[in-house]
């Protein structure tokens, strides 16, 4: 098996990319499982040109990230790698099958790096993916498929070694957050990073108030945001101060257990760094992911 893409920039040129973006086309077509040799067409341009390629092509008078324009299918229920003779007989004269177009925003790219809180590398990566996914038979267009298709995006990234969004960067982003605390009666900074389960990172810091039990944690403030926005899956959330280790209040492990029973939770401060599971920090924990509020709401 041998994946390409053949690399066009209208845009900049980032260093590095073309190794990175090859590298997650392999991937993809490994998790697939497709024998045969594939390439696909990647061009890198600017808002405007996707733009104009959403107006001429689907009748969509904006830019949108990323575009996709498989060149073979299967039928409605299958994917490529279900297709191993359709492949072969759609072989040019290289001996490889041609995938389609892909089509991303540079950008828009980087808008949404800095959006999520990751790197562009990871953002480039998963538009990548994600086109690619297309190409090979994958949609979105209902829940069930769009867990199917976010499944092998995933494990692609995972395969191609790009972490969706690390450590060091989510505390980076808590001690960016830190520095909007509203703190003047106990002055104890606090920022926290919340990370999401399709990959959005959420922010927020302590805001106290004149009347204490109006004071909303790093964390609240975080998990709030994220769900006022529809967000409510989370894996990991990085909690940081500049004086002692800002483990979550008791108020804060409920609240994080009502979404994410199962969170990590990383905590900094001061140079140091100690992280623990959500059950070891409220142990018998209750809520609606543990099945122990299925009494509310019945008669």
């Amino acid at each position: 098996m041998k994946a390409k893409i053949e690399l066009e920039w209208d845009d900049e040129v980032i260093p590095g990319a073309e190794e990175d973006l090859q590298r997650i086309a392999i991937e993809c077509v490994k998790a697939e499982g497709i024998k045969s040799s594939v390439y696909a067409q990647l061009r890198i341009t600017d808002d405007e040109s996707i733009r104009a390629i959403n107006r001429d092509y689907r009748m969509i008078d904006r830019a949108t990230d990323v575009l996709s324009f498989p060149a073979i299918s299967c039928t409605p229920e299958k994917t490529l790698g279900q297709c191993p003779k359709k492949l072969l007989r759609e072989r040019d004269e290289t001996g490889a099958c041609f995938l389609g177009d892909i089509i991303i925003s540079l950008p828009r790219a980087r808008e949404q790096a800095q959006e999520y809180g990751h790197s562009l590398k990871r953002e480039m990566a998963y538009l990548t993916a994600h086109a690619l996914f297309h190409l090979m038979g994958y949609d979105h267009m209902n829940e069930q498929d769009k867990e199917r298709m976010r499944a092998m995006e995933e494990k692609a990234l995972g395969m191609a070694g790009i972490a969706r969004v690390t450590d060091d960067e989510l505390i980076a982003l808590a001690e960016k957050a830190m520095q909007f605390s509203y703190s003047p009666y106990s002055h104890f900074k606090v920022g926290a990073a919340l990370l999401s389960k399709d990959g959005r990172v959420f922010t927020g810091c302590n805001i106290e108030n004149g009347s204490y039990g109006a004071t909303n944690c790093a964390e609240r403030t975080a998990l709030f945001k994220a769900v006022s926005e529809g967000v409510t899956e989370f894996t990991a959330i990085a909690i940081t101060a500049e004086k002692s280790a800002p483990w979550p209040c008791g108020i804060c492990r409920q609240a994080l257990n009502e979404f994410a029973p199962d969170i990590r939770v990383i905590v900094s401060w001061d140079g140091n760094r100690d992280e623990a599971m959500l059950p070891d920090l409220l142990p018998h924990g209750f809520g609606p992911k543990q099945g122990t509020l299925d009494f509310l709401g019945k008669e």
